[in-house]
């Protein structure tokens, strides 16, 4: 992949509308220790590094873009953290609503869900255990290359 300084390094790079830019961008560093890397514009959007490998971008609400609208959900993002429960005490001592608290789940993960100023849902996740899919129910169809098997057999 080529290098552009202008653009996150991400495979994936969510674009969330916020009606507050700069709001977004403190609450985001302050609640959940996102970091600011490019400013666009006084209020226009942010570029914010998410962990060593992912990235947002907080974007103003304008021509067809819209923050979430209050009782409904139309995503949810997933962030992997090291420890959940100082994730989500961070977050929730900043004002973040509480969706769901840490909770351990079937497939060896341990998270919980939370809402910005904005409405938009928060997920927060770390592994507890390694689970393949199938003792859980589900059918590995293309195994993650991280994870496809080195052996022969």
């Amino acid at each position: 992949m080529e290098v552009n300084r202008s653009v996150p390094p991400a495979t994936v790079v969510p674009i969330l509308v916020y009606p507050d830019v700069r709001a977004a961008v403190t609450f985001l560093t302050e609640a959940f220790g996102f970091v600011e890397r490019t400013r666009i514009g006084a209020s226009h959007r942010a570029q914010m590094a998410v962990g060593d490998d992912g990235a947002v971008i907080v974007a103003d609400v304008g021509a067809d873009r819209r923050a979430p609208a209050p009782g409904g959900t139309t995503h949810t993002v997933r962030v992997r953290v090291p420890d959940v429960d100082t994730a989500f005490a961070r977050a929730r001592d900043h004002g973040a609503v509480v969706v769901e608290a840490p909770v351990d789940r079937e497939y060896g993960e341990r998270d919980c869900t939370l809402e910005d100023p904005a409405g938009h849902r928060w997920q927060f996740a770390e592994v507890v255990a390694d689970v393949a899919p199938e003792e859980f129910g589900c059918e590995t169809v293309s195994p993650w290359p991280a994870y496809r098997s080195t052996g022969s057999g």
